[in-house]
């Protein structure tokens, strides 16, 4: 395809050992949600709204609002990790980042999806999908700006997060209520999350890929299609995609292919290889930057994009 800009830097800033790169162009789509009063939400916690229930599971979100709210505002989707067989929307990776975005003006929803072995892939990416969905249907209500929804999550939340940014309704996991409304976000920040399935699972981890995917193959065709970097194109929203340099679960050649197909789509990313950060980027002493310069990067990133 065409690319009108491509600009490719690398930043070493305050010492820290950071490495930036940033390429392309996004777009949005038109909203169309009016305006009225939000007071009494401002500054609100809901707590385990149930957005859909499937095969007798309820799931659930919880929703922080900012102190205030203005009919507009944009909101940012959270999904843990754990493997896609174990964790919970009030932890992982990401979860100490909700009150940075909830302070910078955001509304946070952190959600819970169906698990592995009990359930498995597609269920969980079905399971984000329709937890956008639910938000547009729930903009008014909510006060949300349906042109302004991210998503971030770490891990399998990462992995979750990109396939959710790189695929449409085209894709087939739109089911289950309010598809007549779009899931598709404006702005990633995939955390250490898997994007090459089949070169993921070609080593010692595929007990996972059997427990999740229902095969043991990594050349099954169902980890390719499982995989963000299959379905990216040129109008994928921007990403930031958070990685350490040590993490042995999910190795950074994992996060470098994906920046690499992105960039070469012309999808504007940042890769920040992070010095000495193992998985789950735990704030370990010699993590440079640090997971405080890391929170605010995640911040700033949705401020810009969304």
């Amino acid at each position: 395809m065409m690319l009108h800009r491509y600009v490719i830097a690398t930043i070493i800033s305050f010492g820290l050992g950071l490495m930036f790169i940033t390429s392309g162009c996004g777009q949005r789509p038109l909203s169309t949600a009016p305006e009225t009063s939000y007071s009494s939400l401002s500054g609100a916690i809901k707590h385990n709204i149930t957005y859909n229930t499937v095969d007798n599971v309820s799931l659930q979100m919880d929703i922080y609002f900012p102190a205030k709210l203005n009919g507009k505002t944009p909101a940012v989707l959270y999904v843990h990790g754990g493997g896609w067989t174990s964790g919970d929307k009030a932890v992982g990776a990401g979860s100490g980042d909700v009150s940075a975005l909830r302070a910078a003006g955001f509304i946070v929803v952190p959600i819970n999806y169906r698990l592995a072995p009990r359930f498995k892939f597609p269920a969980m990416i079905e399971d984000v999908k329709c937890a956008v969905r639910f938000l547009r249907a729930h903009a008014l209500e909510y006060g949300i700006d349906t042109d302004k929804i991210g998503a971030y999550g770490g891990s399998a939340g990462g992995h979750l997060v990109s396939l959710l940014g790189v695929t449409d309704q085209s894709a087939g996991w739109d089911i289950g209520p309010d598809t007549v409304y779009s899931s598709r976000v404006q702005a990633v920040v995939d955390m250490f999350g898997p994007a090459d399935l089949p070169a993921l699972f070609s080593g010692s981890q595929q007990v996972v890929a059997q427990s999740v995917f229902g095969t043991s193959d990594p050349k099954s065709p169902i980890l390719a299609r499982a995989s963000p970097v299959s379905w990216i194109s040129r109008d994928d929203p921007p990403f930031l995609i958070l990685q350490g340099d040590h993490d042995t679960v999910v190795p950074l050649s994992q996060s470098q292919e994906f920046y690499t197909r992105l960039t070469g789509a012309g999808v504007d990313t940042m890769l920040v290889v992070v010095k000495n950060g193992t998985h789950g980027l735990n704030g370990s002493p010699d993590m440079q930057p640090t997971r405080q310069d890391l929170t605010k990067m995640l911040v700033d990133f949705f401020v810009k994009h969304l």
